[in-house]
């Protein structure tokens, strides 16, 4: 497992823009192959395998792409003490090693009598799926006689049955350039967008004191979201009216909310002349943590590690929402953490990478033995 996940870290399958796919998939390929796998094959870019007998199926799904690194330095994988360093080394690349060894270790110990696990393994995570869990949902390949489905992101210890949805949008003015002392020549983009930029700051106001009735920690993370103006974009200097004025919205919608709701609340708030851009709609999802699935999983994961794992909301995204909107049970756990996980120093314990794999093993080896 470790030396996999050596070789997939080594490969900057950087997203955006995409980069490297192909090198990934190749090795993917090879050791499903290597293993023994059935129906090792690709579907545009996704790598689909699987181990055992009988249409039910409990699927291992994780995604080989990564968010750009800070330095070339972080695929160059290495071992310090007990910690796995590099890209991907948490968020998630670790993660597939350890579900795919589970996987054929389930297999090869004889448990998987009563179905199969369906191996996944997408790209395009860090950009909402579009070629990745989204192109096999178009294809109709998506959750196939799925009886569950796990994917081990960098849960730090706790299982996420649950995630927020998404609003992310790019708003746009144009305005007129102009000498600051004939300003009055020029339209100012910027000043244009305030009255929206006011309604908009009203709408978040509002918004931040909803909460969440899923467990998560902190208390105040409980809240919801709309961050405004993580990118901004206007003019040309100081002295020149601006001739065009840009925003990013992002907002992060709790279970308990519409999405549809959300979205035309804040069209209404841009109904001013501008042009926006949808970078992201995605729904949120989540899985009753009383689900037989999870309550397998987690009785694994104490029998493993000693600890209890808590069932909390995911902050962001999580790909179950695919498997969740075709109600079917799906929840996260993996070996990284979250905390370092998209940062300059990201790096996974070791130990996590094997106790994964084992608490992925043992729960097929229940739910399909």
């Amino acid at each position: 497992m470790l030396d996999l996940s050596k070789k997939l870290i080594a490969i900057p399958s950087e997203n955006p823009p995409g980069n490297r796919y192909e090198d990934c998939i190749q090795i993917l390929l090879e050791e499903l192959r290597r293993l023994g796998f059935d129906g090792v094959r690709c579907e545009g870019l996704c790598v689909l395998g699987s181990v055992g007998r009988g249409p039910r199926t409990l699927y291992f799904s994780g995604h080989y792409d990564v968010v750009p690194a800070q330095s070339l330095d972080q695929f160059q994988p290495r071992v310090e003490g007990a910690n796995l360093f590099g890209r991907g080394s948490s968020d998630m690349k670790s993660g597939l090693a350890a579900m795919i060894h589970a996987a054929a270790a389930a297999r090869d110990e004889g448990t998987l009598e009563c179905g199969r696990v369906g191996i996944v393994l997408v790209p395009d995570e860090e950009t909402a799926g579009p070629y990745g869990s989204r192109d096999l949902d178009a294809r109709g390949l998506l959750g196939q006689d799925a009886i569950g489905m796990l994917t081990p992101e960098p849960t730090g210890g706790v299982i996420w049955n649950a995630n927020r949805g998404a609003i992310s949008l790019r708003a746009s003015l144009r305005g007129k350039a102009a000498h600051v002392g004939r300003q009055f020549e020029g339209v100012n983009a910027f000043e244009r967008a305030l009255p929206a930029v006011i309604r908009l700051a009203e709408i978040k106001q509002e918004v931040e004191t909803r909460e969440t009735q899923h467990n998560i920690a902190p208390r105040a993370a409980r809240k919801s979201i709309l961050l405004l103006g993580g990118r901004v974009e206007a003019g040309t200097n100081f002295n020149v009216t601006p001739d065009s004025f840009s925003f990013t919205i992002d907002r992060r919608i709790n279970p308990e909310e519409d999405l549809r709701e959300e979205m035309r609340r804040l069209l209404d708030a841009l109904d001013d002349g501008f042009e926006v851009e949808t970078l992201q709609e995605e729904s949120s999802a989540a899985t009753p943590a009383t689900d037989p699935l999870g309550a397998v999983l987690s009785r694994h994961i104490t029998s493993v590690t000693g600890k209890e794992a808590a069932f909390e909301m995911c902050p962001g995204l999580l790909e179950t929402r695919f498997y969740a909107a075709k109600g079917i049970p799906a929840f996260s756990y993996g070996p990284g953490l979250l905390s370092v996980s998209h940062g300059p120093n990201e790096f996974v314990p070791i130990r996590n990478i094997v106790d994964t794999a084992v608490i992925y093993a043992l729960t097929a080896a229940e739910v399909l033995g």
